[in-house]
């Protein structure tokens, strides 16, 4: 059987497909394809069920529409998943050759009309790989354990262990925890447990990465901006906790096994936590939360400046305790 997966963006919503895509992939036998956002090609070519990537032109205009419609029409395809959800990767869908189009339960826009049927019904109070696991249940396919098939290159450390990074900045200003409170964490894990320090993210997040360096004196390897999302993968594989805000690469995380302690402002860990009993998520009890929005519009972004950097520290603590004969001692 060959499977289509129309799964765009973004890069935890990349992730939480993957077992799905395990699980045809083992049960069904199923050649997997999958369309992504330019920015994911990479990636997705090391998730290891996946045999094709169809790059997808997220502006599309005339002059790559052509190349893009050859190339996702050159095949027919026995299924089409649509794991997106909006209208335009239900175009997409309807656009590929195949026989049997099928949509998630959290579609939009309209796209219901463009698929034959619907992976169940719509359940938002649960975790996003659940919610693509729906397609495994509307296809009859036996379930098996949750499994996030993705390898990295190796990425050489040379650092003591306790081995932490830190990851401040998300897409959203209203999910950041202020770059002070990380820092504060970072020096008490630095003065229990002389862990060693990374800061990771991409360039927009460079100038937190630097607020917190300084308030280390320096103590950190800041490598912000500095790493491809492959090799940040790699290095997330080396590290023994992962301390961030609500993003993406929090998932990446995940699926090499680094637990992974997180922070939740305006957003549900329910639906997008770290997928996994290893992690843990911090919460502000505030009323107004989750929200589910890009900016705030209250004084000082309360579910985030309601949550102590000394709360923190003590899990972080304790899961790194938990890390136990782990990683802390290879």
């Amino acid at each position: 059987m060959k499977v289509l997966i129309v799964k765009t963006s973004s890069l935890g919503d990349l992730f939480h497909a993957l077992p799905a895509v395990h699980n045809l992939k083992v049960k069904a036998g199923a050649a997997i394809h999958w369309i992504v956002s330019r920015p994911y090609v990479e990636l997705a070519r090391r998730f290891a069920d996946v045999e094709r990537v169809i790059p997808f032109p997220r502006d599309v205009v005339l002059s790559n529409l052509g190349p893009f419609l050859r190339e996702l029409r050159a095949e027919t395809y026995d299924l089409i998943l649509d794991m997106q959800g909006p209208l335009r990767s239900a175009i997409v869908a309807r656009l590929a050759r195949g026989s049997r189009r099928i949509g998630p339960s959290f579609h939009r826009e309209g796209s219901r009309l463009l698929y034959d049927a619907v992976a169940g019904p719509r359940n938002k109070n649960r975790h996003a790989v659940e919610e693509n696991m729906d397609f495994i249940d509307c296809l009859r396919i036996e379930r098996i354990a949750p499994e996030f098939r993705v390898s990295f290159p190796a990425k050489a450390v040379d650092a003591p262990r306790p081995r932490v990074a830190l990851l401040p900045t998300s897409r959203w200003p209203s999910k950041n925890w202020p770059p002070r409170s990380f820092a504060e964490v970072a020096r008490r894990l630095k003065q229990v447990k002389g862990a060693s320090i990374f800061l990771l993210g991409d360039a927009a997040g460079a100038a937190d990465c630097r607020a917190i360096e300084a308030a280390l004196d320096g103590g950190a390897v800041n490598l912000a901006g500095q790493t491809s999302l492959l090799e940040m993968g790699g290095l997330l594989e080396e590290m023994d906790l992962l301390l961030a805000s609500d993003t993406g690469p929090v998932h990446m995380a995940a699926a090499v096994g680094t637990p992974a302690l997180v922070v939740f402002g305006p957003t549900d860990p329910v639906r997008t936590g770290p997928y996994g009993a290893k992690h843990r998520v911090v919460t502000a009890s505030v009323s107004c939360r989750p929200c589910f929005s890009r900016t705030c519009r209250r004084e000082g972004i309360p579910c985030l400046s309601g949550i102590a950097p000394e709360q923190v520290a003590e899990i972080a603590l304790e899961m790194l305790r938990e890390a136990g004969s782990g990683k802390l001692d290879a």
